[in-house]
C-alpha cells in the first residue's frame, strides 16, 4: 500500500489554483481543476521551467510551461509536442479535507 503525504487542505487549493510542495528534496507541483487534484514534477523537461506556475487548459487537461510553452498532460505527464517527454505525475487523493499524494 502506498504512503500517502498530506500536503494541503482542499481550501488552501481552490479550483483553478496550483501550489508547489517539497517532499523529500523534490518540488511537486499540485493542480485542482474544477475539484479534481493532479500532481506532478514541478520541472519542465526543456529548460526546468516550474510547472506549477503554468497555464492550465481546463478542456485538455494539460499545463503549459510558463517559460517556453511545452505542454505536459496534467494525467500523465506526457507531452502532446513530444512524445519521448514526460515529467513524473504522482497518485493524489484527498480524505477529510485534505489532499495527499504518494511517491510511490
Amino acid at each position: 500500500m502506498a504512503d500517502f503525504i498530506k500536503v494541503a487542505n482542499t481550501t488552501d487549493l481552490p479550483p483553478g489554483q496550483a501550489i508547489v510542495v517539497e517532499i523529500s528534496g523534490r518540488p511537486i507541483a499540485v493542480f485542482n481543476v474544477d475539484g479534481q487534484f493532479y500532481a506532478l514534477d514541478n520541472t519542465c523537461m526543456h529548460r526546468g521551467g516550474p510547472l506549477g506556475e503554468g497555464f492550465v487548459d481546463r478542456n485538455n487537461l494539460t499545463v503549459q510551461c510558463p517559460w517556453h510553452g511545452w505542454l505536459y498532460s496534467l494525467a500523465t505527464g506526457a507531452s502532446p509536442i513530444d512524445p519521448m517527454a514526460k515529467v513524473e505525475t504522482f497518485e493524489v487523493k484527498v480524505e477529510e479535507g485534505a489532499v495527499k499524494i504518494s511517491l510511490e
